[in-house]
């Protein structure tokens, strides 16, 4: 029979922790072997459903321990713990949050939050729960919304989500892979591999209800819920949760994790395409609605009828701004770069820039009707990119040369047109120490730009992964 300790160092879950250095003492090792034995279970029994709790709680305590508090918007560090926002309506914090609503008859899930906090969110907000969990509405296929359901899910327990969420699930799950390293650039407490564990990669969530352009409404226990489809800002597949009773509005990520905010209309990190009209009709419908309570999926919630639908007055009209001077720049033979750069927000629609960034949904509208090739050059028809010459620019020009014209460009402001120079040195000389501290000068400015500036939590935390790879380079401590 082979020993516990033999089947951990040969498991997955034993590999994930060492590599996150989660194995630092005997103890740590000893609650991975119980984990492994107590999943040889049959598969849906509780015991190994409370394995596989413990298994990513593991996991996730060795990735988010070891972050500094302010990386990837600080979600890691959000206390979980529960709050009373109505009279049977509940909700624990986290990365994602999850909400409980309780009726005569029973209850009802909106989001269940991210896999590695499942276990601390249940044992903390299951006990409010009054009934058996009979419906549990996912708002959209992000892990950190969807990651609880296959803990709570019951015998019997009915899964709205939205018609796209197959679809979504079908794309996240076979780009996985590549989505993963990207993702790691903006959420830097991900583990640098893949884990390759169920309970934390995408899918293994089985919608029963799918719902449409038509909206869901069901009646539990007298109370009514109406289910809302409101695509747009996080995808082609969000919902949003109507109580009309108690003029609540749960809306996932529809309008990202602050409130109010400037869309992101198309993310940096990399999914499909948001479509902005139909985001504007989204929020017309929560407009329409005049919810008295917004319920996010991420940070606090926000009461007072007249303040919520002020900002989602503010979002619409700013989304809609932006998408028109775009059409109306495209019109006028306006480049994408120049309306990248020209295109604001007017006083009245000043919103925060922490998560979706102008200048980005300017281009994502852009390309968004007009698609890939810009008409600026032939060579975007072709597989040969302007890096392919960047060597022999550098022989030609003298790598100096360059690093000088980069300094120059930083003292004029010009920080983009620097960077532009130092790659065009480093693809000649890679090691080149002047060109990387040249460089990392430039993406500390960058950070500063986007930390003290025109905050964006993306952009700052992709700088801080350049910072670190530079650094790398040049073999020093981070």
């Amino acid at each position: 029979m082979v020993s516990a300790l033999s089947l951990a160092h040969n498991s997955r879950l034993f590999q994930r922790a060492r590599y996150m250095k989660t194995v630092r003492s005997p103890r740590i090792l000893t609650n991975i072997c119980v984990v492994l034995m107590l999943m040889a279970c049959g598969e849906g029994s509780d015991m190994r459903k409370k394995a596989e709790l413990k298994a990513v709680e593991i996991i996730g305590n060795a990735a988010t321990d070891r972050m500094p508090d302010d990386v990837a918007g600080g979600f890691h560090k959000i206390p979980i713990e529960v709050k009373e926002l109505a009279e049977d309506v509940y909700q624990v914090q986290g990365i994602g949050n999850t909400h409980l609503i309780n009726t005569p008859e029973g209850s009802v899930l909106f989001d269940t939050g991210i896999a590695i906090q499942a276990a601390e969110q249940i044992s903390k907000l299951k006990p409010f729960a009054t009934g058996p969990i009979t419906h549990i509405i996912v708002s959209h296929s992000h892990a950190d919304h969807i990651g609880g359901v296959r803990f709570w899910k019951e015998d019997g327990t009915e899964i709205i989500a939205h018609r796209e969420y197959a679809e979504e699930q079908r794309y996240l799950t076979e780009l996985e892979p590549y989505l993963h390293q990207r993702n790691r650039m903006v959420f830097p407490w991900l583990p640098e591999t893949l884990p390759n564990i169920p309970m934390i990669k995408y899918g293994g969530v089985e919608p029963s209800i799918a719902v449409d352009e038509r909206d869901y409404e069901f009646v539990l226990g007298g109370t009514k819920f109406q289910v809302l489809s409101t695509p747009g800002a996080e995808g082609a597949d969000n919902l949003s949760l109507w109580l009309p009773e108690k003029k609540i509005l749960f809306t996932g990520d529809t309008l990202g994790p602050n409130f109010p905010q400037f869309p992101n209309v198309f993310t940096m990190r990399g999914e499909k395409v948001r479509k902005p009209m139909e985001y504007i009709r989204s929020l017309d419908k929560m407009i329409a609605l005049q919810p008295e309570m917004l319920v996010m999926s991420h940070h606090d919630h926000y009461s007072g009828k007249d303040q919520i639908v002020a900002g989602l007055t503010t979002i619409r009209d700013a989304t809609q701004y932006v998408h028109d001077a775009v059409i109306q720049g495209m019109n006028a033979g306006k480049t994408v770069y120049e309306l990248m750069e020209q295109v604001t927000l007017p006083d009245e629609m000043q919103l925060t820039q922490v998560h979706g960034k102008v200048s980005w949904a300017v281009r994502s509208i852009w390309e968004y009707y007009a698609t890939w090739f810009h008409f600026d050059t032939p060579t975007e028809l072709y597989p040969v990119p302007v890096r392919d010459v960047y060597a022999d620019l550098a022989e030609l020009a003298g790598t100096d040369a360059l690093m000088d014209s980069a300094s120059k460009a930083v003292d004029s402001g010009e920080l983009i047109k620097a960077l532009h120079f130092l790659e065009i040195a480093l693809a000649a000389e890679p090691d080149n120490e002047r060109a990387l501290r040249a460089q990392m000068g430039v993406y500390e400015k960058l950070l500063y730009h986007a930390t003290h500036v025109v905050e964006n939590n993306y952009e700052k935390d992709y700088m801080r992964a350049l910072i670190k790879n530079v650094q790398s380079k040049l073999g020093e401590e981070q």
